[in-house]
């Protein structure tokens, strides 16, 4: 952490268009969804009037749903679909907000009267930014809820859009686990055999409700076998859930975590021990069809996140639901298919997610505070006349 306003930075996200008759400038491209509200999605505009040629400027937020790639459009079906779309015109401006964040007042002094700002508020039934991983053999955008903010210039909204005349830049709605934690999840049950006076009971427990990315997750199983069966084998897997709501009803369970250990209990015996599972992407990197968090760049991701929905909110439109639960599975009386043999299923949910960050950048009153703004530029390189977008990783043909 900075200590000081001298070492502190204040990272600003820049991308002009080719051009470079507009450009974005924002302070973020995370933006958090706390299930009560959203982080509003603010920036600035920077335009040139002499290459603008008497065109207006607009700014566009969208949230996509894309479950195919663009160039698969088979037969008229659409690929992918528009969840929310809202476009503002910043310039010229037809209104001045009255209110504007810090960060964008340093912005509008920093780069002068040419620039303006624009600012979003998230409706609340959106989606969070999460995709399903491919194949290894896939190619192109996969199925996946995407955000992005695009400012173009044209005589109205609705004209067709330039791709040199016109400047996208990806962001994030992101979740990140409450301050307010539920008990520990805690599961139990008692089995009753034939030709046996005493049952079996099994309890399950995790230490905690939420767990964060990469750590690791202690599972306690308690077996107190009075029956007259032997326990043989125990198996413990961390499962993921997905849900595509949005346009199929689809449902994906795969497992990211499994422990299968040698551990017997016979009959009159007892077992209590604690398993440790840890559910990592690094592990099932070729495992298609989990579900990632949303990713900017060519920067990794992780697992996607548990999904919280606000309360009353259509879960149909939210687009890719994700949940998480520990399943254990015990074969008393012999292996698996005998006619001897049962099993056992419990399920304990739990949450999989990142802790709030902290902020790292204060601001002291009265600080000269333009002097600590990083630039992060992207910038597009051309090969055989085709320009690719290395912040999008889309390859299209220069114009």
């Amino acid at each position: 952490k900075a200590s000081s306003m001298s070492s502190s930075r204040h990272i600003i996200f820049k991308k002009l268009s080719r051009d470079k008759s507009v450009g974005v400038y924002m302070g973020k491209r995370d933006f958090v969804d706390h299930v009560d509200f959203v982080d509003p999605v603010d920036g600035v505009v920077l335009v040139d009037p002499e290459l603008l040629k008497g065109k207006k400027v607009y700014i566009m937020l969208s949230c996509t749903f894309r479950y195919g790639r663009d160039d698969m459009d088979v037969m008229g079906i659409a690929f992918r679909r528009d969840i929310y779309l809202s476009t503002r015109q910043v310039y010229p401006p037809l209104q001045d907000r009255k209110t504007h964040s810090k960060t964008q007042e340093r912005l509008l002094r920093k780069l002068g009267d040419n620039s303006y700002p624009f600012f979003f508020e998230f409706p609340d039934n959106l989606p969070c930014s999460v995709g399903l991983q491919p194949a290894p053999t896939d190619t192109g955008k996969f199925c996946a809820v995407d955000f992005e903010i695009k400012a173009f210039c044209a005589d109205n909204q609705d004209d067709k859009v330039h791709k040199r005349s016109s400047v996208r830049l990806a962001i994030r709605k992101v979740q990140y686990a409450p301050e307010q934690r539920g008990p520990p999840p805690k599961v139990e049950t008692t089995r009753e055999f034939i030709m046996s006076d005493k049952p079996l009971h099994v309890e399950v427990s995790l230490e905690k409700e939420t767990y964060y990315h990469g750590e690791p997750i202690n599972v306690h199983v308690a077996i107190n076998n009075s029956s007259n069966k032997t326990v043989k084998n125990i198996t413990l897997t961390v499962e993921q859930v997905t849900n595509v709501v949005l346009y199929s009803n689809d449902k994906y369970v795969k497992p990211v975590a499994v422990e299968e250990p040698s551990d017997q209990v016979p009959s009159g015996t007892s077992l209590k021990k604690v398993y440790t599972l840890l559910p990592l992407l690094a592990n099932n990197r070729e495992r298609r069809g989990l579900s990632l968090d949303g990713k900017l760049k060519h920067e990794d991701t992780n697992l996607a996140s548990s999904s919280i929905v606000k309360e009353g909110v259509l879960k149909e439109i939210l687009g890719i639901l994700v949940a998480y639960r520990i399943v254990v599975k015990i074969i008393a009386g012999g292996i698996v298919g005998d006619m001897g043999a049962s099993e056992i299923g419990l399920e304990l949910p739990f949450r999989l997610m990142h802790p709030k960050p902290e902020s790292d950048y204060t601001v002291s009153p009265g600080s000269e505070l333009e002097e600590d703004m990083v630039f992060e530029e992207f910038k597009r390189s051309y090969l055989k006349g085709m320009v690719e977008d290395e912040e999008e990783g889309n390859i299209s043909p220069a114009e």
